[in-house]
C-alpha cells in the first residue's frame, strides 16, 4: 500500500507502508478516495510541530477525506461496502468528563488522524477508523462535497458557537478554506452583513463570490476603518482565521460593545495578547474554536440540500505520487491556491 510520507521539513516521499485491518468489531476499512490538504497540515509539513505536537519522521498527514467503504467489523450497522463516507477525524474516549459532558472534541484522552502522537494520516490508498467516524453521504455529493465536510463543519460549528445570527454583523479575518466555510456557514445562518480581510486578493474575491458583502485587503488599506465606515456601530461577531496577532487585533477593533471575538486560525507562535483597556471597557467576550462538535451530520444535509455550495474552494487536484507538489503549492500560497486535493484512488464499486 502506497503511503505519502514526511520525511523532514517540506520533504515528502512515497513508500510503501502496511497495509490496515480490521482490529476491533467496529472498524471500518475504507478506501481513500481522495485528500483536502488543510492548514494545519502545513504546520507540519513547514516547522514539523503544532506547539507541543512533534513530528517523528516518517509521518503521513492528512485528515480531510472522503473514501469507500471496503470491509466492516461485525458490530458495524451504520455503514456498508461499497458506501462512500465522509470521515471525523476525531476519535473520542468516550469515557472521560468531557465525553460525558458531550464535548468529545476536547476529548482528555482523543485520538485525531494525521496528529503526531496520535495516528497516521489518510494520505495513503487505505485506511481503518472506527464506524462512529464514517458518516454515510449521498450520491448527490461529489467525493470532493464529501472530503470538504471536515472544514466546513468547523466553519459551522463555529457559526454555531456565536449563536443566533439572524440580522447580526460578521467580520471573518482571513478567508482562507476554514475562513471560506464560516462565510458559508454565516451566510446560511442569516447573517444580514459579512466582511472580510485577506492578504491575496483572490481569496478576496472569491469570498465576494460567495456572499460576502464587503472584502479587503490589510495590507492595501485599513481594513478596520472601511469596515467601520460601512459599520459604524461594529460588527456583532468577529471571526479571526488567519493565526496572526495582527487579525486579532482587527476583530477586537471592528467589534460593537459586546460583540464577541472567535479565534479560528492556529499560530505558529506561543502566545497572543488584547488590548486590556479596549476588551474590558466594551465587555468583549473571546471563544476558542476547536475543531467542530457534533456538526458532521448538519452539514452534510446543508450541502446535500443545496444550502451551501463547496465546489468554489477547490482550486487545484494532484495525484498521490504528487503529493509535494501540492503541499508545497499549498505552503507557499502559489498559483491562487485555495484549497488543494489529492486525488488518492478511484472508487472501487
Amino acid at each position: 500500500m502506497k503511503i505519502a510520507y514526511l520525511t523532514g521539513i517540506r520533504r515528502v516521499e512515497l513508500d510503501d507502508g502496511p497495509e490496515p485491518k480490521l482490529q476491533r468489531p467496529d472498524d471500518v476499512l475504507i478506501n481513500v478516495i481522495t485528500v483536502g490538504v488543510c492548514g494545519s497540515d502545513m504546520h507540519y509539513y513547514r516547522t514539523g510541530r503544532i506547539g507541543d505536537m512533534v513530528v517523528e519522521y516518517p509521518f503521513a498527514v492528512g485528515h480531510e477525506f472522503c473514501g469507500e467503504v471496503l470491509e466492516v467489523g461485525p458490530e458495524v450497522d451504520r455503514v456498508r461496502r461499497g458506501d462512500r463516507v465522509a470521515v471525523d477525524p476525531l476519535i473520542p474516549c468516550g469515557r472521560c468528563d468531557q465525553c460525558t459532558a458531550g464535548r468529545e472534541h476536547t476529548c482528555r484522552d482523543q485520538v485525531f488522524l494525521g496528529c503526531p502522537g496520535q495516528m497516521q494520516g489518510c494520505l495513503a490508498e487505505r485506511i481503518v477508523m472506527p464506524q462512529r467516524c464514517c458518516y454515510p453521504v449521498p450520491e448527490t455529493l461529489t467525493s470532493e462535497q464529501a472530503a470538504l465536510i471536515e472544514p466546513f463543519s468547523i466553519g459551522l460549528y463555529a457559526q454555531r458557537l456565536a449563536g443566533d445570527m439572524a440580522g447580526k454583523s460578521v467580520a471573518i479575518l482571513g478567508v482562507g478554506p476554514i475562513g471560506l466555510c464560516v462565510l458559508l456557514a454565516a451566510r446560511a445562518a442569516g447573517a444580514e452583513r459579512v466582511f472580510v480581510t485577506d492578504i491575496r486578493d483572490n481569496r478576496a474575491r472569491l469570498a465576494a463570490e460567495c456572499g460576502a458583502d464587503w472584502a479587503g485587503n490589510p495590507e492595501k488599506q485599513d481594513v478596520v476603518a472601511e469596515i467601520l465606515r460601512r459599520q459604524p456601530e461594529g460588527v456583532d461577531f468577529a471571526y479571526e482565521c488567519a493565526g496572526e496577532q495582527e487579525t486579532l487585533d482587527q476583530a477586537v477593533g471592528v467589534l460593537t460593545p459586546g460583540g464577541k471575538v472567535l479565534i479560528v486560525g492556529i499560530p505558529e507562535f506561543e502566545r497572543f495578547s488584547f488590548r486590556a483597556d479596549v476588551t474590558r471597557r466594551n465587555e468583549f467576550s473571546i471563544q476558542s474554536v476547536r475543531r467542530q462538535n457534533r456538526c458532521v451530520q448538519p452539514a452534510i444535509d446543508m450541502v446535500a440540500e443545496g444550502k451551501v455550495h463547496l465546489d468554489a474552494l477547490v482550486t487545484h487536484r494532484f495525484p498521490l505520487e504528487r503529493t509535494q507538489e501540492a503541499l508545497d503549492l499549498v505552503a507557499d500560497y502559489r498559483d491562487g491556491v485555495v484549497k488543494a486535493m489529492v486525488e488518492v484512488a478511484p472508487r472501487v464499486s
